[in-house]
Order: C-alpha cells, then sequence, then structure tokens
C-alpha cells in the first residue's frame, strides 16, 4: 500500500486533481466522524448505567484520536500517505460495525471499543491537510491546505442528513427475517430481537443503523485516497533525521502555532458542546433548534476555508490568526450576551469561522517549522497535544455547564484566547521570531534570508 509505484511529482503535476481528491476524502471524513461526534452522547446516555458517563466516548474518541497521532505519523514516514489513509478508514469502517452490535447488544463497555476505532480514523482524517502540502507547489501551500479543510462544507448538510434518515430505523430493519437472523448471528446465541416501541420511549436499538451506513463510507474513501497521487517515498528518504524533538517544538514559531491549534480547537468544542446543554437545558429551546444551531456551526466551520488561503496570501500568515481570535472572542462575548437563537446562531458561526481561520493558519505555519527529514514528529506531537488538549476541553463542557453555566463557560474562554493573542503578537513584532513569509519580519544571516524547514 506503499507510495513506491507513483510517478514523480517534480513540479506536481496534477496538482489540481489531487487537491480536489483530498478535499472530496476530507467531506466523507467529516460526515462520518461529525455523525459520530453529534450521536454519541445520546448513545452513552442509552448505554450507560451510570448517566454521568454520557460524554466519556466523545471525550474517550478524541484520546484515541490523541493517542494514535504519532503512531499513525510514523507509519506514512515509513509506509507513505496512502498507507497510513487506508488504516485509518478500515478502522472506522470497523469501529462502525463494532458500534452497531454494542448497540444491539445494549453494551457500553463495547461501544467504548468501537470508539477508540473511531480514534484512528479521526487522526488520519485530520493528516488529509498536511498530505494538501505533499500534492502542491510551495506557493499554493495555504491555498491547498484551506480548499482540503473546506471539504468539510458538505459534512454540515451530509452528517445530519444521515442521522436523521437513519437513527430510528434498526427496529424496522428488524422486521426483515434475513437482517434479523444476521444480527443474531453476530450478536451470539441467546440474543433476542426486540422491535417494540413504547409509547413515549426512543425506537430500538436507536442508532444501530446510522452506525451501519457509516460503515461504508470509508470503504468508498479508501477508493478515492488511492486516486491520489502522493509523492513517492524514495524522496523522503533522508542522511539523518533532523534536529532532536526538543529542539523543534522550543521555536516561538512551532508554539504558536500548536497554541493557535489547541485553543482555535478547545473554544470550538467547548462552545459545541455546550450549545445544545444550554439551549435545552438552560434557556428552553428545542432539539430541532439546537439541531439547526449545528448545523450552522459547522457551516462556519468549513465555508470560510474557500477563501481562507488566499487571505492568508494577500494579508499575511500571522494576520490571518489574528482575525481568527478576534472571532473567536466575539464568539465569547456573543455567547455572554443572551440566549436567544439569534444569540446561539451569531455565537456558533463566528467561533466556527474563527476555528477555520486559527486551524489553517497554525496548519500553514506549523509546516514552516520544520525540516523535511523532521516532518513526520513535527506534526506528530503537533496533533497529539491539540488533540490531547481537545478531549480535555470537550470533557470539562458537561462539568462546566452543570457548574457555572453557559454565560461564564463563555466568560471563561476570553482568557484563554488572551493568552494566545499575545503569543501571535510576539511572533509578528519579534525581530527573528516568525520565519520567512508569514507577515512577520525576515530573519536576515548576511545577505541570505534563512529559511526553516
Amino acid at each position: 500500500m506503499g507510495d513506491k509505484t507513483e510517478s514523480s511529482v517534480s513540479g506536481k503535476p496534477g496538482m489540481k486533481k489531487n487537491v480536489a481528491l483530498l478535499a472530496l476524502c476530507q467531506a466523507l471524513f467529516n460526515s462520518s466522524t461529525g455523525v459520530v461526534l453529534s450521536v454519541s452522547a445520546l448513545v452513552g446516555l442509552a448505554l450507560a448505567s451510570n448517566k454521568s458517563l454520557a460524554t466519556l466516548p466523545q471525550a474517550l474518541q478524541w484520546e484515541a484520536t490523541a493517542a494514535f497521532s504519532i503512531p499513525l505519523a510514523l507509519m506514512m514516514r515509513r509506509f507513505g500517505r496512502r498507507s497510513g489513509f487506508v488504516f485509518g478508514a478500515m478502522m472506522g469502517s470497523l469501529g462502525a460495525i463494532v458500534a452497531a452490535i454494542a448497540i444491539f447488544q445494549g453494551s457500553f463497555e463495547l461501544y467504548l471499543i468501537a470508539i477508540i476505532f473511531f480514534g484512528a480514523f479521526t487522526i488520519s482524517g485530520q493528516t488529509y491537510r498536511f498530505a494538501a502540502v505533499d500534492v502542491a507547489d510551495e506557493k499554493w501551500h495555504s491555498v491547498a491546505i484551506s480548499l482540503v479543510v473546506g471539504g468539510g462544507v458538505l459534512a454540515a448538510f451530509v452528517g445530519p442528513e444521515i442521522s436523521k434518515w437513519t437513527h430510528d430505523v434498526a427496529g424496522l430493519w428488524l422486521g426483515n427475517e434475513t437482517f434479523a437472523k444476521a444480527v443474531e448471528f453476530i450478536c451470539g446465541p441467546g440474543f433476542v430481537v426486540n422491535v417494540t416501541t413504547e409509547a413515549g420511549k426512543n425506537p430500538p436499538y436507536q442508532f444501530a443503523s446510522t452506525f451501519i451506513i457509516l460503515a461504508f463510507i470509508p470503504i468508498f474513501l479508501i477508493f478515492l485516497v488511492c486516486q491520489v497521487g502522493f509523492p513517492p517515498i524514495q524522496e523522503h528518504k533522508f542522511d539523518n533525521t533532523g534536529r532532536p524533538w526538543a529542539l523543534v517544538i522550543r521555536q516561538p514559531g512551532y508554539i504558536t502555532a500548536v497554541l493557535c491549534a489547541v485553543i482555535g480547537w478547545g473554544v470550538m468544542v467547548l462552545m459545541m458542546a455546550a450549545t445544545p446543554l444550554a439551549m435545552v437545558g438552560e434557556f428552553g429551546h428545542t432539539f430541532e433548534d439546537s439541531a439547526f444551531i449545528a448545523q450552522w456551526h459547522m457551516f462556519g466551520m468549513f465555508a470560510p476555508s474557500f477563501f481562507t488561503g488566499s487571505l492568508i496570501k494577500k494579508c499575511g500568515l500571522l494576520n490571518v490568526l489574528l482575525a481568527g481570535l478576534v472571532l473567536s472572542s466575539t464568539a465569547a462575548l456573543i455567547g455572554m450576551s443572551g440566549g436567544t437563537m439569534q444569540h446561539f446562531w451569531f455565537a456558533n458561526v463566528c467561533v466556527g469561522c474563527g476555528w477555520n481561520f486559527l486551524f489553517v493558519g497554525s496548519t500553514h505555519l506549523l509546516t514552516k517549522m520544520y525540516r523535511p527529514e523532521e516532518k513526520a514528529k513535527a506534526q506528530g506531537i503537533n496533533d497529539f497535544l491539540v488533540f490531547q488538549s481537545v478531549a480535555v476541553f470537550s470533557l470539562s463542557a458537561g462539568l462546566l455547564h452543570n457548574n457555572v453555566g453557559w454565560v461564564n463557560i463563555c466568560a471563561l474562554l476570553l482568557p484563554c484566547v488572551s493568552i494566545v493573542f499575545i503569543a501571535v503578537l510576539y511572533l509578528k513584532f519579534k525581530p527573528g521570531a516568525a520565519p520567512p513569509g508569514v507577515g512577520g519580519r525576515e530573519l536576515l544571516n548576511g545577505a541570505k534570508t534563512e529559511k526553516v524547514g
């Protein structure tokens, strides 16, 4: 499954086709994992005997994402991007199947195992943005990253529709004798198919059919990723492994890139996870209202990608990062000001757009902070730190909302954003702190400009 048989991409022939394929892969990935993240708490609530553990699956998915980040980066370095993507997609398909079985069996523990498989799938999908750099010319890196991330805008519409169509049809499927026997065979002897629905209760085996459908999406994704022309593995053989990892991550630019990604993700995840709790439990909105806000939140996350890369080229990378921080702060301030539908809509769209600027911008900044031979460890450490932090933010959402409420959650986000704001300003105005070409001042060495990486 390596990339050894691929033709040379010197001059990056097929760049537009490869970026388009990666964007479509990103769209399929986000459609799949977006559904999982949106239903995990509901499945956990149905399966867990201790209802306070309902959000554990969502937090565990981010923990598993962090845990797989460095191993997957090393796998891609050794066997190529394609092999890593195929492995992740296989884990996603397997996770969906195991999750469906867990729901049929009513096993919370088995569902947690399924979520761990999704962690491998999640981190592989987050790597499509780095693959965009591999297949694009250097001057188009920011645009390629932006367009690939922008492929996720499809998830804002496809993901909710998948869960809407499939969340309650498992009971109907079990009315088919062949399907019922297959479920009984997989779930083991003694499994009793129960398709009765009591008044006022959720449909039986809710979301089992959703995961069955999700098992097919990664298979199609494998087919698409095999059409992408990645650089041959032999182009990535080096005489040494580069600088020690501690030296790489101590660079001001690397630290700033990680901070922007951590806070961009953290603020977004915390507001996204707390929004339905606040809307329904605190301000009396309906579940349908919450789903509507979630859909527009995802649209805000991915739609700006169609111009974020161009903004970076025209306005400078650091200025785009600052704009992302301003948007995140604005989202928190809007959230603090009220609990109407308009407040939640504007806050969630703003935090989605802020995430986009910070995520795309930090990714582009990160690619300038390592040499080619340092790519695997630099990207792996970044993703580990980012998604470990996201797990903490995700797990904290329910606890914080129960203890301090929506308005105070939004207020707590402002100091976090302020710290990163200072880091970006330091990179922007401190001579020699920023790498060349990102809106900071270039580091001069005699008559030559020193490049990082």
